[in-house]
């Protein structure tokens, strides 16, 4: 009998006349030009704000619009791979990611971009996973998942900057429509790739039919996120439930979660099986990723205030100091890989070393946050910041894949997780900090005009001087309101550094888990004191 740790790796859809040497790096290059790909561009919104009619929160809206497609189609993700060819998969993701960038580039109509987005995002994942599960054995020849999932975030945090820099130089040098005619040549790039160097290959035989999958529940899921961005989205500008377009959205999205939970219950095969919740450890893992996304939400909502509003960076200057998080990626990931997949210690730890990175990064932009001071003093900090996204992104996704082993069901938690994990909570994260930020921004206002008067501002200079010292203050003021959020982002990644810390300890650990439930307590309390 061979053993499988010697047997070659081989991939069995290439042309025999390929070297197989470089088969495996084909397929990295093509995952890399799938991930660069989106219905929207993060460097790019500057830019389509100053040529469209299109504002912020209409960009955002189609950015989350794509990650959810992207969430919501994992539990489909098996089932595409067993059905269709590697062929097929590849060169379909290719063809409905430029004709998307296509129609996005062409139109600026939201009722069209919003779907046009969503299906985007759902051919970037079934492209990336294609790809991926086709090179893991490559990667992990054991399958080890915590060698795997930290390669797998080299790859994707790689894109994800990658992809808002070169957007935004493209925007620089040229214009913002160039980046969508890049992303098209790209997908004809894949497409050549898998016409000439590919043969139509399926893992199964037996091809998996597609009978039997619950698509009502997968597009009422599918239309609840879109309720819920929205929300999140809108809510800041609209004044949140004052608006009675969001009052009834809510009420909408409730009576459609309900009618989710009752369908997810009772039909035969359901989308997303809610077994999943009964695995050890799920809700704790779902938790701690929540709070980690919230907790660096603050790079796309309080960088992206303080670059723009208070030192006025152009958006390829912001994007090109952002590559500096890239290294902290590199030294996240590297952390992982040795924790998780040499040495196989305890997640605790590396928890809280991933929690401790935020802190470092929220102090440093705490202490060095100044209108005068040189940008490049926030290269580490950012350093930090990418160093906790990966190892929080890979050690939360090994977690989930230890606590769920079911194949099927891993794919199912594996929705849940991203869609809190690049969806929900990142949407969450904008509104809150954003209603933050005004609340501090209007006290802060409020406390400092009290003191104002025309002595106090100079009556030298005439208006001019008065426009500019007010300029001045608002800046000041800005920092200041920065400055407090970040404030409160360092207190909640200290105390989960602090308890991931204290978990790591066996007592302790051991100690909690003893704890009762409350009931139990308050049963125990009162049959005790009912006997005296």
């Amino acid at each position: 009998m061979v053993d499988k740790k010697t047997m070659p790796f081989c991939m069995p859809m290439f042309r025999t006349w390929v070297p197989r040497h470089i088969q495996p790096w084909i397929y990295i290059v093509q995952v890399l030009c799938i991930q660069f790909s989106g219905g929207v561009y993060l460097g790019a919104l500057e830019a389509v704000r100053g040529t469209t009619a299109l504002q912020l929160e209409d960009l955002l809206m189609l950015l989350y619009a794509g990650l959810a497609g992207m969430a919501v189609w994992f539990p489909m993700l098996f089932r595409t791979k067993f059905r269709f060819t590697n062929q097929q998969l590849l060169i379909t993701s290719a063809v409905v990611i430029a004709v998307c960038n296509l129609i996005s580039m062409s139109t600026t109509n939201m009722a069209i971009l919003l779907p046009v987005c969503f299906i985007a995002g759902i051919a970037k994942i079934q492209g990336t996973f294609e790809c991926m599960s086709n090179i893991q054995l490559w990667m992990t020849p054991e399958r080890d998942f915590g060698v795997f999932f930290p390669i797998l975030h080299i790859i994707l945090l790689t894109a994800i900057t990658g992809s808002a820099w070169l957007a935004a130089v493209v925007a620089f040098h040229l214009s913002w429509q160039m980046m969508h005619v890049l992303t098209v040549g790209t997908m004809c790039f894949v497409i050549l790739v898998q016409i000439t160097l590919c043969r139509p290959w399926c893992p199964m035989p037996q091809r998996m039919p597609l009978k039997g999958i619950d698509i009502t529940s997968g597009l009422l899921i599918s239309l609840l996120m879109l309720m819920i961005s929205y929300i999140l989205v809108y809510g800041d500008r609209l004044m949140w439930f004052f608006s009675p377009t969001l009052r009834w959205i809510l009420a909408v999205g409730l009576i459609l979660l309900a009618f989710i939970m009752y369908r997810l219950k009772t039909v035969e095969n359901p989308y997303i099986s809610l077994e999943i919740f009964k695995y050890k450890n799920v809700l704790a893992i779902l938790l701690v990723t929540a709070i980690a996304e919230l907790l660096l939400g603050a790079e796309h909502t309080l960088e992206e205030i303080y670059w723009t509003e208070v030192r006025g960076l152009e958006e390829h200057t912001k994007t090109a100091l952002c590559l500096w998080s890239l290294p902290g990626v590199y030294v996240g990931v590297l952390i992982t890989l040795f924790w998780l997949g040499h040495k196989k210690w305890k997640i605790w730890k590396l928890f809280a070393i991933g929690f401790g990175c935020i802190f470092i990064y929220s102090m440093w932009m705490y202490f060095y946050m100044d209108v005068n001071a040189p940008i490049e003093q926030y290269r580490l900090g950012l350093a930090f910041r990418g160093c906790a996204y990966a190892i929080l992104a890979a050690s939360l996704m090994w977690s989930l894949h230890e606590s769920v082993h079911d194949l099927q069901h891993f794919f199912m938690a594996l929705f849940i997780f991203n869609v809190i994990h690049m969806y929900l909570a990142g949407a969450s994260g904008y509104g809150l900090y954003t209603t933050l930020f005004k609340h501090f921004m209007a006290d802060n206002m409020s406390r400092y005009g009290a003191y104002l008067t025309l002595s106090s501002l100079g009556q030298q200079g005439g208006l001019s001087t008065l426009n500019t010292q007010l300029s001045a203050l608002s800046v000041s003021i800005m920092s200041v309101t920065l400055k407090q959020i970040f404030g409160q982002i360092i207190y909640v990644s200290g105390l989960m550094t602090v308890a991931f810390l204290l978990l790591d300890i066996p007592r302790v650990r051991t100690g909690i888990e003893k704890v009762p439930y409350w009931p139990v307590y308050g049963i125990k309390l009162l049959t005790r004191s009912s006997s005296h």
